[in-house]
């Protein structure tokens, strides 16, 4: 059944997608173009043109991340001390693993790159903590390194504490991080003088970070969010036409909203 949700989530992100309506637009155009229909052919140029507008277009999908990003405000943690924590948390989808890692012997790092700098920031910072890196791969048909193998090679790489490291490399998407991680929490979290769990330091994207925390609160397991990765600031960029920009913004989007939507329908939040 997990995999059923997984595959269609998939599936579903693609289909409503604004760029790919160009797979349905265009083909159409060339369709009713041969069926000497100039004027059907004309009305889906022209859908095809407004669809690249509002892809291109940056604050079309700016508006809608930025509420995204901003829906878990940023903590502090000048002054929370190591004594407050139970340990530290980052998911997978800032690294790039994979059949390309395997044989290339070199991991590379997405947009997200931020999730891994700042887990980095947080281990030196908190040398006794326990740390937990979640990740398999969100690909339909994943081959080679997982991005949990992956992490631990860049820890290893970097000289970091590797005998607080711990690694859960089975999860697909976000429910799964927290499934397999829950008993690793319960057995490595540290209690505070009441008995429960002292909360974790929570490391992912700003746009992604509602969801997550969403998952853990109905979970029971209590979190301090640190998000990072925003890709908006207090202003729209009202001059900027972008496709590139304007198509990662859509697909962070467009991911989200479709995940939030099924994890409501299905009960994990």
């Amino acid at each position: 059944m997990d995999t059923i949700f997984f595959i269609l989530s998939k599936v579903v992100q693609f289909c409503i997608e604004p760029l790919n309506w160009l797979l349905i637009f265009l083909p159409l155009s060339l369709l009713f173009l041969s069926l000497r229909k100039p004027h059907l052919c004309k009305r889906f140029l022209l859908l095809a043109l407004i669809d690249l507008v509002l892809v291109g277009w940056v604050p079309t999908s700016e508006v809608f991340l930025r509420a995204l990003e901003d829906a878990v405000p940023k903590t502090s943690i000048a002054q929370i001390s190591e004594g407050e924590i139970g340990g530290i948390i980052v998911l997978g989808g800032a690294i790039e693993g994979g059949q390309i890692a395997l044989d290339r012997g070199e991991v590379s790092i997405y947009s997200a790159a931020e999730r891994i700098t700042k887990v980095f920031e947080l281990i030196r910072k908190y040398p006794n903590l326990p740390y937990i890196f979640s990740g398999y791969s969100g690909r339909l048909s994943p081959k080679g390194l997982s991005e949990a193998d992956a992490f631990k090679q860049l820890v290893q790489e970097q000289g970091l504490n590797e005998a607080m490291a711990h690694y859960e490399n089975q999860s697909r998407n976000t429910f799964e991080n927290f499934l397999y991680m829950k008993p690793m929490i319960a057995e490595l979290g540290s209690t505070n003088e009441s008995g429960a769990l002292k909360p974790w330091l929570l490391i992912t994207s700003a746009s992604h970070m509602y969801r997550s925390v969403k998952i853990f609160q109905k979970q029971g397991i209590s979190v301090i969010p640190i998000p990072v990765d925003y890709q908006t600031g207090n202003h729209l960029r009202w001059d900027r036409f972008d496709l590139e920009d304007g198509v990662q913004n859509w697909n962070k989007l467009v991911h989200e909203l479709i995940g939030l939507l099924a994890y409501w329908a299905t009960g994990k939040i």
